[in-house]
């Protein structure tokens, strides 16, 4: 779904006001040559990220999604790489911690999120489009993606990077942009 049930009720009291909002951001990984093998210790060129074409704005991104009131961040993340790509994942840790710029949505909404990025790992599913949010889903080598904003593409090299701590974005941010 599109927008969150919650957010449309928000929205109807604040109209296009900008919205504080937390979000989970899947970097959905395998081997390209082995999918179900750990992607533990695997170098970028052995890997593959999944990505969706939006339909709202025409650009290719990670799994993203804003989390419901009560969530946990990583079921979030979860729950959107099955709607969005119709994938089951492992959600491995968290590698990402940042704020985005304000955003000003197609349909004039303005919001600003929280993004938790989380590192995953792709358990099943073909990968194919789930919802009226994209038009394509692909897999693409992470050493090789297509056009996207930066912002989305650094998510994508934090997962990758596998290091242990997660990354807090304090006093700089990815420049990007509009959404």
């Amino acid at each position: 779904m599109p927008i969150p049930p919650f957010v449309v009720e928000l929205r109807e009291k604040i109209g296009h006001a900008t919205l504080w909002l937390p979000g989970s951001s899947a970097i959905v990984l395998r081997r390209m040559d082995a999918p179900n093998a750990s992607i533990d210790g695997a170098a970028p060129e052995e890997l593959e990220v999944l990505l969706v074409l939006r339909s709202d704005n025409g650009n290719w991104a990670p799994i993203t999604g804003i989390v419901d009131p009560g969530e946990h961040p990583a079921e979030a993340a979860r729950r959107e790489a099955m709607e969005e790509a119709q994938v089951e994942i492992k959600v491995e840790r968290l590698t990402l911690l940042s704020v985005t710029e304000q955003v000003t949505h197609v349909n004039g909404d303005q919001a600003q999120y929280l993004d938790l990025t989380f590192r995953c790992r792709w358990l099943s599913g073909e990968g194919a489009v789930g919802d009226d949010e994209s038009t394509r889903v692909e897999w693409y080598p992470v050493t090789d993606l297509p056009p996207m904003r930066e912002d989305l593409a650094y998510r994508i090299r934090s997962a990758v990077a596998g290091g242990p701590e997660c990354e807090l974005l304090e006093g700089r941010q990815i420049r990007t942009a509009s959404a």
